[in-house]
């Protein structure tokens, strides 16, 4: 890591992921902001919104990791990200010129958020070939930094623009962005061909799904990651009315507490060096999960004092242990991970987990229709207890350090 070659590549990639990440998080405030003040939407209508939105990832993650092995993931993520800028300019000009509806929201949602999948499915495996073992961890400390900021400062920034003109002023925003950060990706150095296998691309996904499957310390990140990932998207999808209706938030407000996230977010990736060499490798993994339970039950007092504080505390926890437990366990997977696997194994994790959204959105929408908003805080509260139980049992939450981690995967592989 410190070759100043791989330094440059980093320190490219990593603006490069704060500008997309800014420009992604502006949007996922902004959108159902909008939902609820400019067209007046439902619980259920932003929940729908929600599952609409995410729908990418459970869709298109395992065929962007199969094309992210077989094409130059530079290229890719140049392309896609230049598509999801365009698709941001369209929704800025139809809601500039009052053209703008319920349905074209989602589908242009489900646009932007394609370009957000691909990014995060090429982005490790690039990382892992340019990086060696022994700096991985500040490799990816350092893109965890970025995206830290961009989820604090981004939220925070859509939630104020959103109160000027509706969000209008925001998805130009987040269009210049994307422009930006496709700049920066242009000036990554070029990647030589990639040669393809020949093999059937089911084959390549079957190696994938079976490499995770076979392997002890993926199995329960995965689970525990799924779980997470339902649970926070099953909030995110009522939040936005349940704060302003049931809390009396403003717009700004709500990007404020989603802005708080992201603060979390920051603290946790500045204190990870500090938090690494006081805990053990598995307290780092457990400290996320941990967190979130404790945000959960912060959560759900709100409805009980309503009050705003305790949402302000849950959001700074749902950053800051999760991005530990982020930056641990994608260092994890890259060390455990065949070198040609990676994009692959990315692949199906991100649809295991962040294919979990859209599940967590439409069981929020489910929820709120049948038996009322204070269902979806409860389910949150059982969610997050569930992911805690699941990792707390595994065996990564048992490992010293990283260091001995290759021999200890090798052995239990063996």
């Amino acid at each position: 890591m410190d070759h100043p070659h791989t330094q440059t590549v980093v320190s490219r990639l990593s603006h490069a992921s704060l500008a997309a990440q800014f420009s992604e998080q502006m949007t996922i405030a902004v959108i159902p902001i909008a939902a609820v003040v400019a067209f007046g939407a439902t619980a259920q209508q932003t929940a729908a919104l929600q599952a609409v939105n995410t729908l990418p990832f459970l869709l298109l993650s395992l065929p962007a990791g199969l094309i992210a092995d077989r094409v130059r993931r530079k290229n890719l993520m140049i392309v896609t990200e230049l598509l999801r800028a365009a698709a941001l300019f369209v929704l800025f000009a139809l809601f500039w010129r009052h053209a703008l509806t319920l349905v074209t929201l989602g589908a242009l949602g489900f646009a932007i958020a394609t370009g957000t999948v691909v990014f995060s499915v090429a982005a490790p495996s690039l990382v892992a070939a340019l990086v060696d073992a022994g700096g991985l961890l500040a490799a990816n400390r350092r893109l965890e930094i970025a995206r830290s900021i961009a989820y604090t400062a981004g939220p925070s920034v859509g939630g104020i623009l959103a109160g000027w003109g509706s969000g209008r002023i925001a998805f130009l925003a987040a269009f210049a962005l994307s422009l930006v950060s496709a700049g920066f990706m242009t000036r990554l150095p070029r990647e030589a061909r990639r040669t393809p296998s020949g093999r059937h691309v089911a084959q390549e996904l079957a190696d994938g799904l079976r490499f995770i499957g076979r392997n002890p310390w993926l199995r329960p990140i995965v689970a525990t990651a799924f779980v997470f990932n339902t649970s926070w998207f099953l909030l995110l999808s009522v939040f936005a009315w349940y704060a302003i209706h049931r809390l009396g938030f403003g717009a700004s407000e709500v990007g404020f507490a989603l802005g708080v996230y992201g603060f979390g977010m920051v603290a946790g990736a500045f204190l990870y060096k500090s938090l690494a060499k006081r805990l053990a490798f598995g307290r780092q993994i457990l400290l996320g999960p941990s967190s979130a339970a404790i945000a959960a039950v912060l959560m759900a007092s709100s409805a009980l004092a309503h009050a705003k504080a305790p949402v302000f505390a849950a959001f700074f926890l749902f950053g800051f242990g999760p991005i530990v437990w982020t930056i641990s366990t994608t260092s994890l997977r890259q060390i455990v991970t065949p070198g040609d696997l990676i994009a692959r194994v990315s692949s199906v994790i991100m649809m295991a987990t962040f294919g979990a959204r859209p599940l967590g959105a439409m069981l929020g929408a489910w929820l709120s229709t049948r038996f009322g908003i204070g269902s979806c805080l409860i389910g949150v509260l059982i969610g997050f207890g569930a992911q805690l139980a699941i990792i707390s049992l595994s065996p990564p939450v048992r490992l010293r350090s990283i260091a001995t981690l290759s021999e200890a995967a090798a052995a239990a592989t063996a």
